[in-house]
């Protein structure tokens, strides 16, 4: 990918991608510029062998302050009030987020700072999340007007219900301990070890087969929209498939023969 100085790109020898969002004085916001950058940074990785995972962090206080509140404002100015403008900022917005579930590789993001209305959205739309104890997240629109109805469908698709809407409709602050504590993210952490407990995370994950972990992600996120029987048979057939993998049939075997397998991905 191009050099891109609103998104930083680092790949370690262990395939772990580390997308840092690096637009401090905009407080990180979900800008068109971020956007872009966030959608190519997420099909490259989709499709490049040697990333085996995705961590999502970000430079200076706040981790994502959500959309570009100036770039919407100024985007008024259009004939129809704004219409259309929205709709494509949102459009472009939900992608990205679509994107990260739809990645093959795991997604999991370093939260050490703020993460408000889209900026909760993007936290709660990957696949997993390690906060600093001094993480704080909201879906604050309520606060000025406009109901945060794109961050809803992530946040209410990872916490229960009245979770999400006291969330939603009060629009409050919540700690990096209330946010493990109903699901937000996985584990909050002092500040100081924020980094290194995100890479250990990733370096576990990322010794797995590619092919395992690509295949319980889309089956994962599959099966969460289906009644149950249909969930099962579902799950029963992507079984049956992994299987019939060469990496099952090589980590069976090295389990009974008591060796560490040797991954080819397939």
């Amino acid at each position: 990918m191009p050099d891109n100085p609103i998104l930083l790109r680092d790949l370690d020898g262990a395939g772990i991608l580390r997308l840092t969002l690096n637009d401090p004085s905009r407080r990180n916001a979900l800008s068109e510029a971020m956007l872009e950058g966030l959608a190519a940074a997420f099909a490259d990785a989709a499709t490049d062998p040697a990333v085996r995972v995705v961590i999502l962090a970000a430079e200076g206080p706040a981790f994502c302050a959500g959309h570009d509140l100036k770039e919407l404002t100024a985007g008024r100015c259009g004939p129809d009030g704004g219409k259309a403008y929205f709709a494509r900022i949102m459009s472009m917005c939900s992608g990205v987020m679509q994107a990260i579930v739809g990645c093959p590789k795991p997604v999991i993001a370093e939260v050490a700072g703020v993460a408000t209305a889209a900026g909760c959205q993007l936290v709660a739309s990957c696949d997993l999340a390690v906060a600093a104890d001094t993480a704080r997240f909201s879906t604050p629109g309520v606060h000025i007007g406009l109901f945060c109805s794109t961050p809803m469908v992530a946040l209410s698709r990872n916490v229960a219900n009245k979770h999400a809407m006291e969330m939603l409709l009060t629009g409050d602050m919540t700690s990096a301990a209330r946010a493990e504590e109903i699901g937000l993210v996985n584990r909050a952490v002092p500040a100081q070890d924020l980094q290194s407990e995100t890479q250990a995370m990733a370096t576990k994950i990322a010794s797995k087969s590619g092919m395992t972990l690509a295949t319980g992600k889309r089956a994962f996120y599959a099966q969460q929209e289906m009644p149950l029987a249909e969930a099962y048979a579902y799950a029963s057939a992507v079984m049956v498939e992994n299987m019939l993998a060469r990496d099952a049939a090589e980590g069976i075997n090295a389990f009974i023969g008591k060796r560490s397998p040797q991954w080819e991905d397939r």
